[in-house]
């Protein structure tokens, strides 16, 4: 008779070896984060630079959800930082030049951005014109629209109450001063629910039969997730409490995480990457779904213009600068597949905190940005090839 537990054992280590490309990314995080909390001697958790973390990788998980879905249409878009330096300058010039209100602003900004996406993508999806010369032509473009727009000068300070949009926390409504109850009870109430969630949405897939995650795994997994946040809550409730960038990065991961994996448009979008001809053969109208995770696209580039901005209490010729390498890169090593209709918007999420995490860790550590960039390009040529070797093994 064979045992139960080696078999329990090797279904385990099987279903691991099987997922590495949606696990790896996350042992990979813990082990990192716990790399640095060793060699800088603990600075790495302590609550001011795990809320630094979070305000300074902003930007970058707002665009990776967007990124995600373009990826995975199978498309690419280098003109994200440009076009988040372009609307963070104007911005700047509708709030300090012109008086504006900074939420109409911050509205109409967005809309902007949601209109360029939408002059990119109609070349890339009606014209068939590669996204990776429409996008680049776009990166000039909106380069040199910058440094026209600001006219090489730094335009800013902005408002208190716009700054607080990136660099603001949520008050404690009971308070309390330290912990910040108001903080901590919410982030103990999202992992909460997120635990709730994650053993219905298991209860579900036992009873339609496709419940392939062995279940000492999926436990010790969901406890752990559900410990983690309940002792990041805790450790930013004794800070400041959640920064309010922090609350719309959760409520935008959450939502294009539904979108994705929840919905029509999000199976449509995996279609498309996987096989564009066949997808329109099968009566999807890839052209118009292609255009519109291009006008999304736009929308967050703006957004995160904007909290850049915010962040920067000014904005500046020279911003936006490389971010669209560091938020494709957070899309490939969080799992995104180079041949598109592969990848998930938490990996990309992971992928983001990954770089996030060796930028904070490495300067923590004085590392000069020369050794950072090559060991971040180093990381990212692993994953690549880590994806590469998978896909020839399958």
């Amino acid at each position: 008779m064979s045992d139960p537990t080696l078999h329990g054992q090797h279904s385990t280590f099987g279903f691991i070896r099987r997922n590495m490309r949606e696990y790896g990314i996350l042992f990979a995080l813990v082990i990192i984060m716990i790399f640095f909390q060793i060699v800088t001697g603990g600075i790495l958790f302590r609550p001011v630079n795990l809320t630094n973390l979070a305000l300074q990788n902003s930007y970058i998980v707002i665009m990776a959800v967007g990124m995600l879905l373009v990826i995975v249409a199978g498309h690419i878009d280098l003109s994200v930082g440009s076009v988040a330096g372009f609307i963070g300058g104007l911005v700047a010039i509708m709030i300090v030049k012109w008086d504006m209100n900074y939420l109409l602003a911050a509205v109409l900004c967005i809309m902007a951005g949601g209109v360029i996406g939408a002059m990119q993508g109609y070349w890339i999806a009606y014209w068939k014109i590669p996204s990776f010369i429409v996008t680049l032509a776009g990166m000039l473009v909106f380069r040199g629209l910058t440094l026209w727009l600001l006219a090489g000068q730094s335009v800013g300070p902005f408002p208190s109450s716009f700054q607080a949009i990136a660099s603001g926390f949520i008050p404690d409504l009971f308070g309390m001063g330290k912990p910040n109850l108001f903080s901590l009870l919410l982030g103990w109430a999202v992992a909460l629910v997120l635990l709730i969630m994650a053993f219905r949405g298991r209860r579900r897939a036992e009873a339609a039969g496709i419940a392939e995650e062995p279940y000492p795994f999926f436990i010790g997994k969901t406890v752990l997730i559900f410990l983690a946040l309940v002792w990041m809550s805790w450790l930013m409730a004794n800070f400041r409490g959640l920064p309010n960038v922090f609350i719309v990065m959760a409520i935008l991961v959450a939502l294009y995480s539904f979108i994705a994996e929840r919905t029509t448009l999000g199976r449509r979008i995996y279609a498309i990457g996987g096989n564009a001809k066949a997808a329109t053969l099968s009566g999807i109208k890839s052209e118009r779904i292609v255009f519109l995770t291009f006008v999304n696209m736009g929308m967050l580039a703006a957004l995160a213009g904007i909290v850049v901005a915010a962040r920067l209490n000014s904005a500046t010729p020279k911003a936006g600068q490389a971010f669209e390498l560091d938020v494709i890169a957070a899309v490939f090593i969080g799992g995104a597949s180079m041949a598109g209709g592969v990848g998930t918007v938490i990996g990309a999420v992971v992928g983001a905190f990954i770089m996030g995490v060796m930028n904070n860790g490495m300067s923590i550590l004085g590392i000069g940005i020369d050794y950072q960039q090559i060991i971040k390009g180093l990381v990212l040529l692993a994953a690549v090839i880590f994806d590469v070797s998978n896909k020839n093994r399958g």
